[in-house]
């Protein structure tokens, strides 16, 4: 999954990181590229931490959502690719059998967003058994 994340600095000090889907996520380094290498790990155990608690995995919104926000102006913009199904403890293969068509559509949406076939599958699989448990 791709979180957006804001890149700001002040006057003498570091580049900070806040994760606007992720409540409570922060990082900063020296540099940019070390500010965003820090976001990556910051959102990692972040998830790490959900998951082991039991908690549901944010879905990232978009990045121009967070941009039209008025908290985050003046911000550098930036994507941090995190393979949840790496997060979320052990994997196992299985077989499933879907028509050509729909497994077209998933890879390029997979790709769009950065992400393997497993784990966009993986994550709309829990994103609808979350939406059906809400409604019950």
């Amino acid at each position: 999954m791709r979180y957006p994340v804001v890149i700001h600095k002040d006057a003498d000090s570091v580049y900070g990181v806040t994760v606007p889907d992720l409540p409570g996520c922060f990082s900063a380094g020296e540099t940019l590229e070390e500010a965003v290498e820090s976001a990556h790990e910051a959102i990692a155990c972040h998830l790490e931490g959900l998951l082991t608690d039991g908690e549901p995995v944010p879905s990232a919104e978009s990045l121009e959502t967070h941009q039209s926000s008025d908290e985050f102006k003046g911000g550098i913009w930036a994507l941090v690719h995190v393979d949840v199904t790496r997060l979320s403890g052990k994997t196992k293969r299985i077989n499933i059998t879907v028509p050509a068509r729909v497994l077209a559509i998933v890879d390029e949406a997979a790709a769009r967003e950065g992400e393997t076939r497993s784990g966009l599958l993986a994550r709309a699989a829990l994103d609808y058994v979350e939406r059906q448990s809400a409604k019950h």
